[in-house]
């Protein structure tokens, strides 16, 4: 259990950074740019998430049917907090 929160804490994580970059490149507070971010964040997650899943399998010994409900929890809950940064940034535009 601990370590799906700190997998979904490094999720979070990666998400400011997505947003701090897009800042970088784009301007403080611009919408299109921030929403863009949000949206590059959710396949670099499934990703993360899933070479999470990977090591659960190869490495710890649990089952790929073990391991799904996991994945889709450590992928779902930052996934959601992006989702709706999303919909916020480009409903501003």
């Amino acid at each position: 259990m601990i370590h799906t929160v700190k997998v979904i804490a490094g999720g979070f994580a990666l998400l400011l950074v997505c947003i701090l970059v897009s800042r970088l490149i784009g301007g403080v507070n611009q919408p299109p740019t921030l929403a863009r971010a949000v949206l590059i964040f959710i396949p670099l997650w499934f990703v993360g998430a899933g070479v999470n899943m990977w090591f659960g399998v190869t490495r710890a010994g649990y089952s790929v049917k073990e391991e799904l409900p996991f994945f889709f929890i450590v992928f779902l809950i930052p996934s959601a907090v992006a989702f709706l940064l999303y919909w916020r940034y480009s409903r501003a535009i």
